[in-house]
């Protein structure tokens, strides 16, 4: 694979940032991954989007993988996510491009497309709607949701310190990769969820988890978790446009077994078009059977979607 997708370095923003990129040509596609997650979890995509006539570019984003974390990994905040895209582009004189994001990557992909819309020519989504962010939205869960256990300092340190990495990103994944919202019991911890004898889910390769784990023992756990957990709720009262509208064409794709959809409000805010309050040109595609993963888990399906998506939205030059 690594004879086909390239690998650079670019010192951006104070820090050097690992980028992967395959395919030439005018129309720019940049994907942005999710936790617990790599510019590899877009492999399958990104050579697809070469064949189909476009240069696809995935960085590893500050803090997870080959890329450096922020100086300061206590100011981090999806802003970073959002001015490095922009210096990704500038970097390589790209003056307008597509946009992929997944999980909280499709947190920065949307703000791009609010803030910097004559730079984005399209925006897909990978199982995250468009909402106007709300501290109060996790409130009604238990102690043991994830995202609460992971913001308290130290938790998912002491936690995962018991196993290898290896281990933590299978544990990780497969919790994710299940139907259900990942919530510990009062006594347990989210690592105690996963049976030492779980298989990898069918997709993923030995030779996949040997890649991640790699990746997540050059990073740790504690710089890729900074932003999506353990300063999230603090960061949301960022979010200050007033009534926003996102006005480049999007496409929403949902795994019918996502945990996410399981969020308080989120399938009823998809399904019953409360979206498109704020995102017009909107178009929603349901996989029954998907996950959480589901870039990766149908990768051929997605990878139509999202192709045929780009080609209505900017039609084949040649």
């Amino acid at each position: 694979m690594d004879q086909i997708i390239q690998h650079k370095y670019i010192d951006i923003r104070g820090v050097k940032l690992h980028i992967a990129e395959i395919g030439t040509g005018p129309k720019v596609v940049v994907l942005l991954h999710g936790f617990p997650e790599v510019w590899y979890s877009w492999r399958h995509q990104m050579i697809a989007l070469a064949a189909a006539g476009y240069r696809a570019i995935a960085p590893d984003l500050r803090g997870y993988g080959l890329s450096e974390p922020h100086p300061e990994l206590e100011k981090a905040s999806f802003s970073d996510f959002v001015h490095d895209t922009i210096a990704i582009l500038d970097h390589f004189q790209i003056e307008k491009a597509f946009l992929v994001g997944k999980d909280f990557g499709s947190w920065p992909v949307f703000l791009l497309s609010l803030l910097h819309p004559t730079k984005i020519s399209g925006v897909v989504s990978l199982g995250v709607p468009f909402f106007v962010p709300k501290p109060q939205r996790y409130q009604g869960l238990p102690e043991g949701f994830y995202i609460s256990r992971w913001k308290e300092p130290g938790r998912a340190q002491t936690d995962f310190s018991r196993f290898d990495v290896k281990t933590v990103w299978k544990n990780i994944y497969i919790l994710f990769s299940r139907s259900d919202i990942p919530i510990a019991d009062k006594d347990k911890e989210l690592m105690d969820m996963v049976d030492p004898s779980s298989p990898l889910p069918p997709w993923l390769t030995n030779e996949d988890l040997a890649i991640y784990t790699s990746l997540y023992e050059n990073s740790g756990f504690e710089s890729p978790m900074q932003v999506p957990y353990t300063s999230l709720l603090s960061k949301l009262g960022e979010f200050t446009i007033t009534n926003p509208k996102v006005e480049v064409p999007v496409l929403l794709i949902m795994g019918g077994k996502d945990y996410f959809l399981k969020f308080p409000g989120i399938e009823e805010y998809v399904k019953s078009g409360q979206v498109k309050n704020y995102v017009d040109d909107l178009e929603i595609k349901f996989l029954a059977d998907g996950n959480h993963f589901i870039q990766e888990q149908f990768p051929d399906q997605v990878n139509q979607l999202i192709i045929s998506f780009f080609n209505q939205v900017v039609p084949d030059q040649d």
